[in-house]
């Protein structure tokens, strides 16, 4: 699916959302104003009986004054208690998988299943340009099922359920984690986010009406009174109005999540090239007797997040996913109707078979994630004592990596990969990056051992000879897969480990391309573990108000390759139909201006991020040849913007 169609359906089930949720809601109020009505015309309380029989003094008991008074009530409750659950819900996936139950699975960690689907989501997140999310394992389900959650990139996890892990083969378990990828990068996490905080609005009148039911009936002790024994029939009536509210919520659900599941599915397939992976997973499911059964008690309430059914549905009208049978077929066209039966693995006693335990990850897709993310803002600039107004850092100093210097299969030391296993290894590599690349190793180690945690100092002098010779292109790769490590460091540890960087930045006085990027990469993937990240909000409609950004960042991009820049240029420009912008001379393309493009074209709407992304691809191949910088440029933007990079840009 191209860009503007995943923009596009995006959007659509926004919508679709806000108006289903509308009737929703309305359907509740007018249900809510039935049963007091006919409490008011029942009792006669506060006066309000007004005689008759029949439907007609039942009418006669109605109010808009009152039927107003209640919508306004209920309204209310619905839009407080829709806002709270999406406050505790957007912290970040890994409250959603803390709320499961899940447990994060660590680098070090000795179970061999679990360092298999490690493995498995190094791989696909490299492929799938973006640094590698957070993994749970949700210990207490036998069931064949996952998820993922979170706001965006920076924050998304991965959770699958233990009969995930021993029940699937390595191909199989790509398959399912490949289907959440899809669901990672197409926004359909952060739409599963917003649809469980409604829905709880319009289910929190059932919990009313069932904590009435009960009061009512102990009577608040043992005293009763005329309003204590109203509360029973209350309670009834509001717990009545909630199943039906319920009911809506399956009917929501069921209708915007059911095409995305067939979506993922597609995109499972082009993650990992093969479509027998995701085909036989579901086989798998479907003749295995738990199924994708998860108990958890929040589980019905995020069901829609889910790879599979979380419980049995009655009616396939509620279903959150398509019928196996269905999404199968589509996936493997020669299907003759029979599942995979296979003995259930128990507590994982028996060992991986030799193709299952293979855990080489992709050295091609590590180039994939070379320059993962930065992410623009005006903090930054402060932080890094950029001075604004100055052109002295121009990005032709910043930027060095000739194109001869990518490399598309790049061997990392064994000793680095051990390090990379750790929380103090995985620092000493970023820090080590930036003493390496700043030229002045001895300014740059005093700046650590004042600065740094106990023992970096020396883990960094121990991994300088390994870091020197590595190329340009395999560094940004370096730090991506040095973000899960990363993510298991203390909010203090986090705190010192980022102004241990800003110290090492800061040795030469002056700050390039590389270490903006770097410290930017780090800050957008990391923040979001530890602090409250303010996300950016669409602002611009069209192109023409971010033409000054726009100049900026295509400015900087022309400039790096080894054609024309004026040709490169133009060749973007032409692409977003804005012929009367001109290239920047390149001592005007400061580090500073750059970081505030980028910010600013974040801030544009979903539809016009594809088409800024696609000429930026196109001035970075007009000479023919993309460079690690420029490569790294785009893929950046990309991951700023929050938006895909273009599939025939992004490295194999």
């Amino acid at each position: 699916m191209d860009f503007f169609a995943q923009q596009e359906r995006a959007r659509r089930n926004t919508r679709y959302l806000v108006v289903l949720f509308a009737l929703a809601t309305l359907l509740i109020i007018v249900l809510v104003n039935v049963l007091v009505t006919a409490l008011v015309w029942f009792t006669g309380d506060y006066n309000l009986y007004v005689g008759g029989t029949g439907w007609q003094g039942y009418l006669r008991a109605f109010s808009w004054e009152r039927f107003l008074m209640v919508a306004m009530i209920v309204g209310a409750t619905i839009g407080l208690v829709s806002m709270v659950r999406w406050m505790q819900l957007s912290s970040g996936g890994k409250s959603v998988a803390v709320s499961m139950g899940g447990r994060r699975i660590q680098g070090f960690s000795e179970d061999r299943y679990e360092q298999r689907c490690l493995n498995v989501v190094e791989e696909l997140a490299l492929a799938a340009n973006m640094p590698v999310p957070a993994l749970y394992v949700l210990p207490n389900e036998r069931g064949i099922n996952a998820f993922a959650a979170g706001q965006g990139t920076a924050d998304a996890v991965v959770a699958v359920t233990r009969g995930a892990l021993l029940q699937l083969n390595r191909e199989e378990l790509q398959g399912v984690i490949g289907h959440e990828f899809s669901h990672i990068l197409n926004g359909d996490m952060r739409l599963g986010i917003r649809l469980a905080a409604l829905l709880k609005g319009i289910t929190f009148i059932g919990d009313v009406g069932h904590f009435m039911l009960r009061w009512g009936a102990y009577g608040g002790g043992n005293r009763r009174n005329d309003r204590t024994a109203a509360l029973p029939v209350v309670g009834l009536g509001l717990l009545t109005i909630g199943w039906l509210g319920s009911l809506a919520a399956g009917f929501i659900k069921a209708a915007i999540s059911r095409q995305k599941e067939y979506l993922a599915d597609a995109s499972a397939v082009q993650f990992t090239r093969d479509n027998q992976g995701i085909a036989n997973a579901l086989k798998v499911i479907g003749g295995f007797l738990p199924g994708t059964l998860v108990h958890a008690a929040r589980a019905p309430e995020m069901s829609h997040i889910f790879f599979g059914e979380v419980r049995h549905r009655l009616w396939e009208g509620f279903a959150t996913h398509p019928p196996l049978e269905q999404r199968i077929r589509r996936l493997d066209k020669q299907w003759n109707g029979q599942f995979i039966e296979r003995a259930e693995v128990r507590y994982g006693v028996q060992p991986l078979t030799e193709d299952a335990a293979q855990a080489g990850v992709g050295r091609a897709a590590l180039v994939a994630a070379a320059a993962a993310s930065v992410l623009a803002d005006e903090d930054f600039i402060g932080e890094m004592g950029i001075d604004i107004g100055a052109d002295a850092v121009a990005v032709d100093a910043l930027t060095a990596a000739p194109p001869e210097a990518e490399i598309a299969d790049p061997e990392i030391p064994p000793e680095v990969e051990e390090a990379l296993e750790n929380p103090l290894g995985a620092s000493a590599i970023a820090l080590g990056l930036l003493c390496v690349r700043g030229g002045n190793e001895a300014a740059s180690l005093e700046a650590v051992a004042t600065h740094g945690a106990r023992g970096q100092a020396e883990a960094v002098e121990d991994l300088l000879p390994l870091l020197t010779g590595l190329a340009p292109g395999e560094r940004f790769p370096l730090i991506a897969r040095a973000i899960p490590a990363l993510r298991e460091m203390s909010t203090p540890q986090y705190r010192q480990f980022k102004s241990t960087l800003l110290a090492v930045i800061r040795v030469d006085r002056q700050t390039d391309l590389f270490e903006w990027c770097l410290f930017q990469l780090i800050r957008h993937y990391l923040d979001p573990e530890y602090l409250q990240v303010e996300r950016s909000r669409p602002r611009y409609r069209h192109l023409k108000k971010v033409r000054g950004p726009l100049r900026q960042v295509l400015s900087v991009l022309a400039h790096q390759g080894d054609g024309s820049s004026e040709a490169a240029f133009a060749v973007a420009t032409d692409s977003l139909d804005l012929p009367q912008l001109t290239l920047l001379p390149l001592e005007q393309c400061s580090v500073a201006e750059f970081s505030r493009g980028v910010h600013q074209l974040a801030d544009c709407y979903p539809l016009l991020k594809p088409r800024i992304l696609k000429a930026l691809a196109l001035a970075a191949a007009d000479d023919g040849e993309v460079s690690v910088v420029e490569r790294e440029l785009v893929i950046a933007v990309a991951a700023v913007m929050d938006c895909p990079v273009p599939d025939d840009f992004a490295l194999d």
